[in-house]
C-alpha cells in the first residue's frame, strides 16, 4: 500500500483565539499561517506526490494552494476529512467550555464524547480512518504500492487517524500532539500500518521517496527487529 502524509492546515485566525471555530465558514490562515503554507513548497521539494486530498474547509485548501500551484496538481476534496462537527459548541469561547460536564469526557474518555447537536469523536475516527484507507487503496491501485500522497485535514481528525494507525484506543488520542502545518506520516501495508513520523515541523521529506529500484515493490508488513537504519 501507499504512504500518506497527514498535513494539518497551517495556523489559522482561529488558532490561539480562544474560540472553538469548528466548521464555521470564513476561518482563514493567519499571516503566520500563510508563511507556513508558502514554506511547504520548499519542504516538499524532491518528493514526488502522486495525489492530494483535502478537507473542504477554507483553511485546508488555502494551506495547500502554494504547493498545488507549484506542482500543477488538482486536489480531491473529501468531506469525510472535514473538521469535527462540534454542534452547539461551535463558536463558543473555550474558557466557557471548561465548566461543561462534557469537557472532562472529551479530555479523559473521548470515545464516549458526543457534542450536543454535533457528532461523536468515535464517529469522527470511523469516518476519517475509512476515508484515508479508501484513498490509500485508490492511490495504490493507480500509482503503485510505493506511491506517496498528501491528506490535508484538522488536528483532532489527524490525531484520530494516528491513534488508529498506532493501535491506540481512542481514549488515548489526546496524548498525541499535531501542530499547525506539521506532517505525520503513515505507511499502510497488507497487514498493518507503520507510523513513520508524528508532528514533524521541519524535517526533510525527500527521504520518504522510495529508491527507484523499490518503486514497484510493496512495503513489507514485517517490522525491523532491533530498529531500522534510518534514511
Amino acid at each position: 500500500m501507499a504512504t500518506v502524509i497527514l498535513l494539518r492546515h497551517a495556523r489559522s485566525t482561529a488558532n490561539g483565539s480562544g474560540v472553538l471555530a469548528g466548521r464555521q465558514p470564513g476561518v482563514m490562515l493567519s499571516e503566520q499561517g500563510e508563511h507556513q503554507a508558502d514554506g511547504l513548497v520548499a519542504r516538499f521539494a524532491g518528493l514526488p506526490l502522486d495525489a492530494v486530498v483535502s478537507s473542504p474547509l477554507e483553511r485546508c485548501r488555502q494551506t495547500l494552494a502554494p504547493l498545488l500551484l507549484d506542482r500543477g496538481v488538482e486536489p480531491v476534496v473529501e468531506q469525510q476529512l472535514a473538521e469535527v462537527d462540534y454542534g452547539d459548541w461551535t463558536g463558543r469561547a473555550i474558557k466557557d467550555l471548561y465548566a461543561e460536564p462534557l469537557w472532562a469526557v472529551v479530555q479523559q474518555h473521548p470515545s464516549a464524547a458526543v457534542f450536543p447537536g454535533g457528532e461523536g469523536l468515535a464517529a469522527v475516527q470511523a469516518r476519517a480512518v475509512a476515508a484515508i484507507r479508501a484513498h490509500d487503496a485508490r492511490v495504490t491501485a493507480e500509482h503503485g504500492p510505493r506511491a506517496v500522497w498528501v491528506a490535508c485535514s484538522h488536528g483532532d481528525v489527524i490525531k484520530a487517524v494516528l491513534a488508529d494507525a498506532l493501535g491506540v484506543h481512542l481514549d488515548g488520542f489526546q496524548r498525541i500532539v499535531v501542530d499547525p502545518a506539521s506532517v505525520s506520516v503513515v505507511q499502510y501495508t497488507e497487514t498493518r500500518p507503520f507510523v513513520l513520523r508524528v508532528n514533524d515541523n521541519g524535517g526533510d521529506l525527500s527521504v520518504l521517496a522510495p529508491p527507484p529500484e523499490e518503486k514497484g515493490e510493496a512495503p513489507s508488513s514485517d517490522a525491523v527487529v532491533g530498529g531500522n537504519s534510518g534514511p
